[in-house]
């Protein structure tokens, strides 16, 4: 996207400037922010996920689960944004009658990077936390076995629990669905971490 030099565009101008861009960018309170290309394990635990997610919900009519192409208004953060998978429960409530906009997520799930991981946990729940529907967060790690599940359990009350053996399964709290760790991280290929008898070698 080629921006022009200015401090703060109106969520209109983003949204003119999205519909035509080469690429995705968040909006967030004036600002645009570029989205950095996916790698190829961050693709493969969407993928997982949500086909999963997807072959599931045809057994149950009330939910249904969309990818990063469809775009989240926070209006109370003045935020607009890509989960990377969205559960939405009945029908989608569309912002402004815009068919690529939603506003009531359910569930969220977002693949950990390097450089998204601290604002994905912090400010961005803050953020996520303001939408009346949101109950549900998973993060997940993409260079390790490791899935954060935060769910709602009253008011400005939620519970963690954590998942890092290959053989543990998640069980989402709010949607009646389970997957195994192994089966969420199929294809996916860790990096190699040098230990300390290597390091001391090389």
């Amino acid at each position: 996207m080629q921006l022009i030099a200015k401090q703060y565009y109106t969520p209109e101008e983003y949204l003119e400037l999205e519909a035509t861009a080469e690429y995705k960018s968040e909006y967030i309170d004036g600002q645009i922010i570029p989205i950095a290309g996916a790698s190829i394990n961050h693709n493969r635990i969407t993928g997982n996920f949500y086909a999963t997610l997807n072959f599931a919900f045809r057994q149950q009519g009330k939910y249904e689960v969309f990818n990063s192409d469809i775009r989240l208004w926070i209006p109370q953060k003045l935020i607009y944004t890509y989960p990377d998978v969205i559960i939405i429960a009945d029908e989608p409530e569309f912002f402004n009658n815009r068919t690529d906009t939603i506003t009531n997520p359910q569930v969220i799930i977002e693949v950990l990077s390097k450089s998204t991981k601290s604002y994905d946990r912090e400010d961005k729940f803050a953020a996520y936390r303001t939408i009346p529907t949101f109950q549900e967060y998973l993060l997940i790690d993409q260079n390790r076995i490791h899935v954060e599940q935060f769910f709602k359990t009253g008011k400005k009350r939620w519970t963690l629990c954590e998942y890092d053996e290959e053989d543990e399964n998640i069980s989402l709290e709010t949607v009646s669905f389970e997957i195994s760790l192994q089966d969420l991280y199929n294809k996916v290929k860790f990096p190699h971490i040098k230990s300390a008898v290597e390091n001391s070698t090389s």
